[in-house]
C-alpha cells in the first residue's frame, strides 16, 4: 500500500530564491523516489517564486493557524510521515497531529539551527566572543524540545549534530543528518562549465529576508570591498538574492563596481559566469547554499569560518577561508588573479560535492532508516521518554492557548 507523507510548511518553497526552499525540494525528491503520495499545506501565502507542487503531482493545500478545521484534514488524510518545516511549525501543528494521527512518525526538518544562529548574531551585535550563554538563548529551550518531541530531527551539519549532541545532551538516535542532497557533477559537466579566461567579476549570493545575508553585504560594502576595489579598479562586485529591500538597493554603486542586481533567475547561470564567490557570513549556521552553489558550478570561493562550517569534512576547501576584511580581501585578490590558485581549488569544489552531497549517498540509507523507525515506532518512542514528558505539557499548554485564540477569533 502507498504510504503517505504530510509536509507543513513554514512557507511554500522557493528553490530559485533561497536555499532552504532548494533543500525542501531536496527531500520532497526523496520521498517520491520512494513513491510517497505527498500533500504540502502551508499557512503562508503563496508568492510569485514559489514553485508549482501540482506539476509533480504533489496535492497543495492551505491551513490555517489555531483552527480545528486542520484536525479533521488531517485525520481524514491520515499520513504515515508528518514533516514538520522548521520547529516553529512543529510548535504550531504537533500537538494537533499528536493527537489526531498518534502513529504517524514525526520528523523535523531543522534547516539549521536557529539557537545557533541568533546566539551568533547577538554576540556580533554585543561585540563579544560566541559561547554557551549566546547558544543556550530562548530559542534553544523551544528548539530543543521541538526536536525531543519528534521521532526523529534532519539535521543539515556535522557540526551542529556535534553541538546537539555535546552541548544540549541530545540522543544520536533522534537526530540524522542529512545534508544538501545534489547529483553528481560528471566529467563532461565539468568539461562544458565556462574556463577561468571566460569568467569576471565577484559574485555573492542569498536571500535578503535571511538576516546573516544582509549583515554580509554590509561587511563586503564597507570594510572588504574598498580593498578589493583598490587593487582590482575594472573588477566589479555582484551581488544577487531575493527580496531586496529599499535598505539593500540603495547599497549600489556603479562607480564602485558595487551592483546590486536582485533575483537571479538562474542562480547556476550567473554563478557560471563569475570568477569567485564571496561567502563573509558573520554569523549563520546550516549549510551555505551559496558556497553549494559555487561549488556545483566550478566557482571557487573565499569565505568566513562561520560560511564554511560543516561544509568540507576532511577535504580541503575549494577556496580560501579569512575572517578578518584584510585578510579576506586579499584572499580574494590572490583567487581571482592567480590561475593556478583558481583551477586548484575549482576542482577541490568538484571533489568535495561527489565525495559529501551526492545523493545516492544518502537516500537509500535515509529511507531505511524510516522504515525501521515506523516499523518499531512504540519502541523507539519509549527510548525518549523527555520527549513525551514535554509531548505532555505541550499538548496540555498549547492546546489550550490555541483553543482560546480559536473562540477569541470568532468573536
Amino acid at each position: 500500500m502507498q504510504k503517505k507523507l504530510l509536509i507543513i510548511g513554514f512557507v511554500w518553497p522557493e528553490p530559485n530564491s533561497s536555499a532552504a526552499g532548494s533543500r525542501m525540494m531536496q527531500l520532497i525528491d526523496v520521498f517520491r523516489s520512494s513513491d510517497y503520495k505527498i500533500t504540502f499545506a502551508s499557512t503562508c501565502a503563496k508568492k510569485d517564486n514559489a514553485f508549482n507542487l501540482g506539476d509533480i503531482d504533489i496535492d497543495e493545500v492551505a491551513i490555517e493557524l489555531n483552527n480545528a478545521s486542520f484536525d479533521g484534514f488531517v485525520k481524514e488524510f491520515n499520513p504515515d510521515v508528518v514533516v514538520f518545516d522548521r520547529f516553529m511549525v512543529e510548535e504550531q501543528f504537533g500537538w494537533r497531529v499528536s493527537e489526531q494521527c498518534p502513529n504517524a512518525l514525526r520528523i523535523l526538518d531543522t534547516e539549521d539551527l536557529h539557537c545557533l544562529r541568533k546566539g551568533r548574531e547577538q554576540a556580533l551585535k554585543e561585540k563579544s566572543v560566541f559561547d554557551k550563554s549566546y547558544l543556550f538563548n530562548d530559542i534553544a529551550k523551544r528548539e530543543i524540545a521541538s526536536i525531543y518531541r519528534c521521532d526523529l530531527s534532519l539535521i543539515i551539519s556535522e557540526e551542529e549534530i556535534e553541538i546537539l549532541k555535546n552541548q544540549f545532551k541530545v540522543s544520536t538516535h533522534l537526530l540524522y543528518y542529512l545534508p544538501f542532497l545534489t547529483d553528481i557533477i560528471s566529467l563532461d559537466t565539468k568539461r562544458k562549465l565556462p574556463k577561468i579566461k571566460e569568467r569576471a567579476h565577484f559574485i555573492t549570493i542569498g536571500n535578503f529576508l535571511h538576516a546573516p545575508n544582509y549583515d554580509a553585504v554590509l561587511f563586503l560594502k564597507n570594510e572588504i570591498w574598498p580593498l578589493i576595489r583598490k587593487k582590482l579598479p575594472q573588477v566589479e562586485m555582484h551581488i544577487y538574492g531575493a527580496y531586496a529591500s529599499e535598505k539593500v538597493l540603495q547599497l549600489n554603486n556603479t562607480k564602485e563596481g558595487f551592483i546590486i542586481k536582485g533575483f537571479a533567475e538562474n542562480a547556476n547561470l550567473v554563478m557560471q559566469n563569475a570568477k569567485v564567490c564571496l561567502a563573509p557570513l558573520r554569523f549563520g549556521a546550516g549549510l551555505k547554499g551559496k558556497l553549494i552553489d559555487a561549488m556545483l558550478n566550478g566557482t571557487p570561493a573565499v569565505m568566513t569560518s562561520i560560511a564554511a562550517e560543516g561544509m568540507f569534512g576532511g577535504f580541503e576547501p575549494n577556496g580560501f577561508i579569512a575572517d578578518d576584511a584584510e585578510q579576506f580581501a586579499n584572499k580574494a585578490i590572490e583567487l581571482y588573479t592567480n590561475k593556478i590558485f583558481w583551477n586548484g581549488k575549482q576542482k577541490n569544489g568538484f571533489i568535495i560535492m561527489n565525495a559529501r552531497y551526492d545523493k545516492q549517498l544518502f537516500i537509500l540509507d535515509f529511507m531505511f532508516k524510516l522504515n525501521s523507525i515506523l516499523n518499531n515506532l512504540q519502541i523507539h518512542r519509549l527510548d525518549n521518554f523527555t520527549g513525551q514528558m514535554l509531548q505532555h505539557h505541550t499538548i496540555q499548554s498549547t492546546k489550550f492557548m490555541s483553543k482560546w485564540i480559536e473562540e477569541k477569533n470568532k468573536n
